[in-house]
């Protein structure tokens, strides 16, 4: 297996097998230290950087609790407004990264520009970690969500899963990419025009991720282990920052997970949601013994530790 220490986070497309494997076995080790809401000293002499130039509430403060928990600690911008790279200097990437690189031991770049992460990890001299970038992609809310079905119906491997949503999302993208690695079916169901492009799918054929594509969630409510949500109604990841609209789009029924259409699904599947949500997925459904989104939310924070603590070389 390749090193993790010093390496880049910037996509699921070259992940192998049994560097899923050994990432979860490295937060079952520290899963323990978050659930009993305490630090450790294992990155009590490093520093996380944090470059945010889209908003995020999970994925930015999931990195921050992880390196606490860890005894590390955290400076970096959550509004690239409030920088010289977003007002009138407009400075560049590489010119950014060359000075955030002197501040931190790892940073953990959020863009509304894809590859964006991909262009930091060109110039910095430590490892950058991809929050999400464009429409391109987010491994680290994806190694959190295997992780999650890993621990929540004891394998991936066997599992059917109904991706539902906007499959432009970087999340889907970075889902197909991580499911050649495992023996599951990912089932995809969206509206037309945010169905996967050509490209894409054209790209899991290659690396041979098993896929179906439905028409409407009844055709496999009742079989599918996994139901995985992306909003259908959503802003434009290619900007910066989209504010809170007068007026918003409903969701069609069809892309819409509520206490009636639970009713039809197994016993034992699970709903994921990477969240923020809108309608696509109404509160009724909380309480349910479906609901898994909030361990989701929890488990992403016991995956950061694992990549942090990995990149920064401590199981080396």
């Amino acid at each position: 297996m390749r090193s993790f220490a010093g390496r880049d986070i910037l996509s699921l497309k070259d992940f192998e097998r049994n560097e899923f494997f050994h990432l979860f076995e490295i937060a079952d080790r520290l899963e323990p230290i978050a659930r009993e809401r305490r630090n450790t000293d294992l990155l009590a002499h490093k520093t996380l950087v944090t470059a945010f130039y889209q908003p995020s509430t999970r994925t930015r403060l999931a990195h921050e609790a992880a390196m606490h928990r860890l005894g590390g600690h955290v400076t970096g911008f959550s509004d690239a407004k409030m920088t010289r790279a977003g007002d009138f200097y407009q400075e560049s990437i590489k010119d950014t990264v060359h000075m955030l690189e002197y501040y931190g031991d790892v940073i953990v770049m959020r863009h509304f520009e894809q590859g964006a992460p991909h262009e930091a990890a060109k110039w910095a001299s430590i490892p950058v970690i991809n929050g999400g970038d464009g429409w391109g992609e987010h491994p680290t809310q994806i190694l959190t969500d295997l992780y999650t079905i890993q621990k929540e119906m004891g394998s991936v491997d066997g599992k059917s899963i109904l991706a539902v949503g906007d499959h432009r999302m970087r999340t889907m993208h970075s889902l197909g990419y991580a499911l050649s690695q495992f023996d599951t079916e990912m089932i995809i169901l969206a509206p037309e025009e945010m169905s996967p492009l050509p490209e894409f799918l054209a790209e899991l054929d290659e690396k041979g991720t098993n896929y179906r594509i439905v028409e409407h969630i009844d055709e496999v409510i009742d079989e599918v282990d996994v139901i995985y949500m992306e909003p259908v109604v959503q802003p434009d990841y290619t900007q910066a920052r989209q504010e809170k609209q007068e007026v918003y789009a409903h969701t069609s029924p069809n892309y819409q997970v509520t206490s009636e259409v639970m009713k039809r699904a197994k016993g034992s599947s699970i709903i994921l949601h990477s969240l923020p949500r809108r309608d696509e997925l109404l509160p009724e459904v909380d309480d349910s013994k479906h609901a898994r989104y909030w361990q989701e939310a929890y488990n992403g924070v016991v995956m950061r530790m694992s990549l942090l603590s990995s990149v920064l070389g401590v199981w080396e």
